[in-house]
């Protein structure tokens, strides 16, 4: 049996419920779970490292038009809240707090501890449960960071491990899994998961994408499938091909037998991989 998680990252107050019902619609049909990966307190000037505004910032007549301090928490945006507690299909996870850039590559203990459980209270505060999976924004961890996100939570989903950015108490289990090949590994009672980049990205050529994507998913035991909904819509206009795309691979993960799609909420659950 071949297990595959799919995680979308960036959902936030600012998010449009009609771009995720497009999205995953035919993924909720199928009964095929999404995690979604939520900024609790979303910087409404979060830029990347070039300094060009984050795309997934959108402007939305269901958020609270008068955020505090320039960030949105997800509950001042009820419809979307409303809209993913309704659907049970979507899982929620955490992602960072409110996406400053590397915000979890950083040795200040504190500040990290701080960001965790602001980010898990304020998704409590929206009627979610306590989320036991957690996303760093770009996927970027350093040691510190990644020590206080398994003391934290269950599940760790990013995209790579290197020896330099791990506590150095960790190293031996690390040695030990690049030395077996193994994708996914565990410290204590938390799975710390990597995935094979994002192979659903609008910057992949689009004629192979689902190919290899098949091969992926048919070539590991668990496969952790990375896409970004905002990806999907080029300067906020759908982008058709792409989104047909998507739908290719829920049909496709759903008519296999072979195939499961679980949550990261199983994951927690599950004792082996």
């Amino acid at each position: 049996m071949h297990y595959v998680v799919l995680r979308d990252d960036d959902t936030n107050a600012t998010t449009p419920v009609e771009c995720l019902e497009q999205l995953y619609r035919p993924f909720l049909d199928r009964g095929l779970p999404v995690n979604l990966a939520v900024i609790p307190d979303v910087r409404l000037d979060a830029a990347r490292a070039d300094g060009s505004k984050e795309e997934f910032l959108w402007p939305n007549r269901d958020q609270n038009p008068n955020p505090p301090d320039g960030t949105a928490a997800i509950a001042s945006n009820p419809r979307l809240v409303s809209y993913l507690q309704e659907n049970n299909g979507y899982g929620i996870v955490q992602h960072g707090y409110d996406h400053s850039l590397f915000e979890f590559d950083s040795d200040q203990p504190e500040d990290i501890r701080q960001r965790l459980a602001r980010g898990m209270e304020l998704l409590r505060e929206a009627g979610f449960d306590r989320p036991r999976t957690f996303v760093a924004p770009y996927d970027r961890f350093s040691g510190v960071a990644l020590k206080e996100a398994v003391r934290c939570f269950r599940v760790v989903s990013t995209g790579w491990f290197e020896m330099r950015r791990l506590p150095v108490a960790w190293w031996p289990r690390y040695a030990l899994r690049k030395l077996r090949r193994r994708p996914h590994w565990r410290v204590g009672r938390t799975w710390l998961l990597s995935h094979p980049g994002c192979i659903l990205s609008r910057h992949r050529p689009l004629g192979t994408m689902l190919e290899q994507l098949k091969r992926s998913v048919e070539s590991r035991r668990l496969t952790v499938l990375v896409t970004h909904w905002w990806e999907y819509f080029h300067q906020q206009v759908p982008n058709k091909p792409f989104l047909e795309v998507l739908h290719a691979t829920a049909e496709y993960l759903g008519s296999r037998s072979d195939i499961q799609v679980i949550s990261f909420e199983q994951v927690a659950r599950n004792g082996k991989l």
